[in-house]
């Protein structure tokens, strides 16, 4: 064997190429909460349009969870260990989880920061591999558990979204939409349903190096 059918052949059995990507950083969640700064929450008088700073608001969560879930699915195709995706999980943790703004948007920007707890939940569910298949008892145990035991409820969400990141179909059907108040639990069935969008998104979502 030549000496280049060989190099070329140890290059065949090497691990597959670590690329470099940043899945997220500070400036773009600052970037996304000056623009939320500069956007409306009152309707004008006399429209049936939602505020402008709602929509923002669902985008800039939505941002957050395919960045996110394009973690999970570089995970899945190879290109990172577990640990290298817990390890760029927290990184991207610990941006979204930080302080909120000390004035008129700390109301809204704590609410998306609840609601993405299950984001980061159900990441790790999925990582570890440990969580119940059956979504209708999930679903019924965490609305069980809500009023009473935060830290279950959101451990059954997080097995839920565990289960769409999976491929599961999730969660249109469990969304209660005739509540005036809904719940917190209710609140992640909505991100997880997000989360499904995201991860329909990025099927075809694969190694390109670069910032992603």
């Amino acid at each position: 064997m030549t000496m280049a059918k060989k190099k070329e052949k140890a290059a065949s059995q090497e691990e597959p190429l670590k690329l470099f990507y940043i899945f997220y950083n500070q400036e773009r969640w600052d970037n996304w909460i000056k623009t939320l700064r500069e956007s409306r929450f009152e309707a004008e008088p006399g429209s049936d349009e939602m505020p402008e700073g709602y929509t923002v608001l669902y985008n800039f969560a939505m941002d957050v969870t395919l960045s996110v879930l394009k973690i999970i699915k570089l995970y899945q195709n190879g290109r990172y260990t577990k640990e290298e995706a817990l390890e760029k999980l927290n990184e991207v943790e610990a941006i979204v989880m930080g302080e909120a703004p000390q004035d008129e948007l700390e109301d809204y920007v704590e609410s998306l920061q609840l609601s993405l707890l299950v984001l980061f939940a159900a990441c790790r569910k999925f990582l570890s591999g440990e969580y119940g298949k059956d979504i209708k008892a999930l679903v019924s145990e965490g609305r069980k558990a809500i009023g009473d035991d935060m830290e279950k409820a959101l451990d059954k969400a997080a097995e839920v979204g565990a289960n769409v990141i999976g491929g599961a179909s999730c969660c249109g059907r469990y969304i209660r939409d005739d509540l005036d108040q809904p719940t917190l639990f209710d609140e992640w069935l909505i991100e997880i349903e997000s989360m499904a969008e995201a991860v329909s998104s990025l099927k075809n979502f694969d190694e390109e190096a670069g910032e992603v």
